[in-house]
């Protein structure tokens, strides 16, 4: 008895050791969890360097939007190139607003309606771009604690079952196995943590931008909008 109590004591309870100890169904578990956060890291990294370069594009655009240079150069210009954030709602205005006028359009009221329309489209477009795969963050926040402690219930009715095989209450005996449960709560938890951070983090700066964009199309509509008012006039 006391060489299978050293048996057990020298049992390897590396990480490494502890997944490949587990039944399948933990192991299956852990590999979820892991690609899951892998998965995740990749978005948390991918969505980090989007939102900065749309916030430089943003900048940017302002800036050439504001400087007193002529919108018809502007437009040419971006129309050229494939536009994202304020750059596509500005082309996509711009064109609404150039095609209304060649065809003769003689309704204020209609032209105004397709404006906004176009807008709301182009920035319900770009939003989706800026929001995509948030949603697997929150869910992998919400439901990796759950999968890991699914995992964790698994391996300790395991672990009680060996107590009932082997007929014995020692801490040695079923070590092992509540380690291997433990485990999958563990890697749910690293899996959900950065999760939930990640996405209020990043739902937030999405926010922001997309309020930029209606920000902006407001703005640009209320141009075109009294340049249409004057032009009524004429």
């Amino acid at each position: 008895m006391e060489a299978e109590l050293a048996a057990h004591g020298s049992a390897d309870l590396s990480l490494f050791a502890l997944f490949w100890a587990a039944d399948w169904v933990v192991k299956a578990v852990m590999l979820g969890l892991l690609a899951a956060s892998i998965w995740t890291w990749a978005i948390i990294i991918e969505k980090s360097v989007m939102y900065g370069r749309a916030q430089r594009a943003m900048n940017k655009f302002e800036k050439n939007f504001w400087s007193g240079q002529s919108l018809e150069d502007l437009y040419q210009r971006l129309s050229d190139e494939d536009p994202r954030g304020m750059g596509a709602v500005f082309v996509a205005a711009m064109k609404e607003w150039k095609r209304s006028h060649e065809q003769g359009a003689s309704s204020y009221i209609g032209v105004q309606q397709r404006l906004d329309k176009v807008l709301d489209i182009t920035i319900g477009r770009e939003s989706d771009v800026l929001e995509s795969r948030l949603g697997f963050l929150a869910t992998v926040g919400s439901a990796a604690p759950f999968v890991g402690l699914f995992g964790t219930v698994w391996g300790i009715m395991n672990s009680f079952q060996s107590i009932a095989a082997s007929k014995s209450t020692n801490l040695a005996v079923v070590a092992p196995g509540i380690a291997e449960a433990l485990f999958a709560t563990a890697i749910g938890l690293l899996a959900a943590i950065p999760a939930v951070i990640a996405y209020n983090k990043l739902s937030s700066d999405a926010n922001k931008l997309i309020g930029r964009l209606e920000g902006f199309a407001d703005e640009f509509s209320s141009i075109l909008t009294r340049q249409l008012e004057s032009r009524e006039q004429q």
